[in-house]
């Protein structure tokens, strides 16, 4: 069983390093899919501060992306590839930083009270998309390229997780 450690980091940098080191421990000697997204949304959730929803949305075999474990208020179901920031993460397999969301093209509001968004693609190593990472939060422009290379560095250590 994983006894998590307490994060004391003073800057993002630091924060998403030591978050990193603790979902490699949180992951380590488990490789299903649902149990790992699980464990990691609760984590970041626990951990990062200003967001109000953090999760996945997994790839089906009809093409569109289903959410998957996380955390914060309910969420839409299902997106299409190229809708939304999390559909245009998938389709363009390039990170998403949104300041404001009301000025994304076809922004999707499961929430109306979200105000910024980052998504991360989830790519196998052979380039194959399993699904997007989301995060949102209530505060315009919360996000920005320090959150985009942490972000990017956990999506690492979770695909890491799943023998990827």
């Amino acid at each position: 069983m994983h006894v998590g450690t307490s994060i004391q980091a003073t800057t993002k940098d630091q924060l998403y390093a030591e978050l990193a080191r603790e979902a490699g421990a949180l992951l380590s000697g488990e490789h299903d899919l649902v149990a790992n997204a699980a464990n990691f949304a609760a984590l970041v959730w626990q951990h990062l501060p200003r967001i109000s929803w953090c999760g996945f949305y997994f790839l089906q075999s009809d093409g569109d992306l289903l959410v998957g474990p996380f955390q914060g208020k309910p969420a839409c179901v299902r997106i299409a590839i190229g809708r939304g920031v999390c559909g245009t993460a998938a389709e363009t397999r390039t990170s998403q930083v949104v300041a404001d969301v009301n000025e994304f093209p076809g922004h999707i509001a499961c929430d109306p009270a979200s105000r910024s968004e980052i998504v991360v693609p989830l790519l196998w190593q052979d380039g194959s998309l399993l699904g997007v990472w989301d995060v949102d939060s209530a505060e315009q422009g919360r996000f920005d390229d320090v959150d985009k290379a942490g972000m990017e560095l956990l999506c690492r250590v979770f695909l890491g997780s799943l023998g990827s």
